[in-house]
C-alpha cells in the first residue's frame, strides 16, 4: 500500500504473530516482493492454474479493472490471469512491481505506467485504444484498482464515452482487515488515507466520529502511533485493530483499545510493512436514571409530557410508557 497505490492476519487477540515461532498459513506461498535476483521456484499448482486460465474465452474489447494480490502472489484469480494474458496492453502504477506478477505466471502482455503523475497524458492514450476496440487491463500495484489508487477519472471518462468496462474482483486490504479484526463487519466505512498533518487529520476524524459503523483507514507505519493517538482523542478510546503485512509471511493483527495501541507503537516503533487500522463503531453508554431525569426536566421546559417522553424514547431507546410516567412524576413534583 502506498499513499496512492497498494494497500496493506491471523494473530492472537492483543498480540502479533512472532516471526518464526510457528508455522504460518502463508509460509509456503510467494510474497509480492521476492528477493532481487532470485528466480521463483516452479509451482505445479500455479502451472495448473495457468493451464485452466488459458482455456477460458478470450476477453472481449473493453477496459478491465483487474484486482491483483495484496501480498501473496498465489491470490491472483483464474479470471484475472486470463484477462491479463489476453489483454492487448496492461497499464499499472509501477511497471517493476507488476512485471514480477506477470513473470511469475509467464504473461508477456505489453506493460505501461499509469499513475498520478502521468495520468493526464496517458489517459487519452488509453481511451483512444478503447475506442479502437482494444482490450485494456488496469491494475494497481496491489489490491483492487481505484481503491486508494489511480483510475477513477479514467473510469468516469470511459463511462461518459459509452466504452465497455468490467471489473475482475479479487483481493483488497480493507475488507481483509475488517474480517480479521474481530470488529462488527455488518456495516463499515472505508475512509482511505488520513491527512499527514495532525490538525487536518483530526478534522477528518471528527467527520467520521458519529458514523454508526466500523471505520477502516490506511496509514503509513511511520505515522501509525500518532494517528492512533489522534483517533483515541477524537473518536474516543474504542476497540480497534491494526493489521499489517496482510497475506504475507509475517502477517499480523494487533487488537486492543486505541490508546493502548498508540502506546504500543510509540514504544515499539513503526512496524514493518504496511498497515490497515480498523476502528469499532461508537460504543453507546446506557444513561443512568439521574441523567434521564435531568434530560426529562430540560425537555419538559420546552415540550408537553407526551412529546417529551416520545422525544427521549427516540434518543435513548427507553420505553415511551416508562418515560411518560416518569415525566408525569417530575412535573407533579414527585422526585
Amino acid at each position: 500500500m502506498k499513499r496512492t497505490a497498494k494497500s496493506t492476519g491471523a494473530a492472537r487477540a492483543g498480540s502479533e504473530i512472532g516471526e518464526g515461532r510457528r508455522r504460518h498459513p502463508n509460509r509456503r506461498l510467494d510474497a509480492s516482493k521476492p528477493d532481487r535476483g532470485t528466480a521463483p521456484a516452479a509451482d505445479p499448482a500455479a502451472e495448473t492454474q495457468l493451464a485452466e486460465a488459458s482455456t477460458q474465452t478470450e476477453p472481449a474489447p473493453g477496459l478491465y479493472l483487474v484486482a491483483t494480490p495484496i501480498g501473496n502472489l498465489a491470490d491472483i484469480t483464474l479470471r484475472g490471469l486470463a484477462v491479463l494474458r489476453g489483454a492487448d496492453r496492461i497499464f499499472c502504477e509501477d511497471t517493476r512491481v507488476t512485471a514480477k506478477l506477470l513473470a511469475r505466471y509467464g504473461i508477456a502482455t505489453p506493460l505501461a505506467a499509469y499513475h498520478d503523475y502521468n495520468a493526464e497524458q496517458v489517459r487519452p492514450v488509453i481511451l483512444t485504444a478503447l475506442r479502437r476496440g482494444e482490450r485494456v487491463a488496469l491494475v494497481a500495484d496491489a489490491g483492487t484498482p481505484l481503491v486508494s489508487d489511480p483510475g477513477y477519472k479514467l473510469v468516469r471518462e470511459a463511462i461518459a464515452g459509452n466504452l465497455p468496462i468490467t471489473a475482475i474482483p479479487g483481493p483488497t486490504a480493507a475488507v481483509t482487515a475488517v474480517i480479521l479484526s474481530g470488529l462488527p463487519p455488518d456495516a463499515f466505512l472505508f475512509a482511505g488515507f488520513l491527512p499527514p498533518r495532525q490538525a487536518a487529520r483530526r478534522r477528518a476524524l471528527a467527520r467520521w466520529a458519529a458514523v454508526e459503523a466500523t471505520l477502516v483507514f490506511y496509514e503509513t507505519t511511520p505515522r501509525l502511533a500518532e494517528s492512533l493517538a489522534d483517533m483515541a482523542e477524537v473518536l474516543g478510546n474504542r476497540a480497534a485493530a491494526v493489521a499489517r503485512e496482510l497475506t504475507k509471511l509475517h502477517e499480523g493483527v494487533r487488537r486492543g483499545r486505541l490508546a493502548d495501541l498508540a502506546a504500543h507503537y510509540r514504544l515499539a516503533g513503526p512496524p514493518r510493512g504496511e498497515a490497515v487500522v480498523v476502528v469499532g463503531p461508537p460504543e453507546r453508554r446506557e444513561p443512568d436514571q439521574a441523567e434521564i431525569d435531568e434530560r426529562l426536566r430540560t425537555t419538559l421546559s420546552e415540550l408537553g409530557v407526551r412529546e417529551a417522553a416520545a422525544k427521549l424514547a427516540s434518543e435513548t431507546g427507553r420505553s415511551r410508557g416508562e418515560l411518560y410516567r416518569r415525566a408525569l412524576a417530575l412535573r407533579g413534583g414527585k422526585q
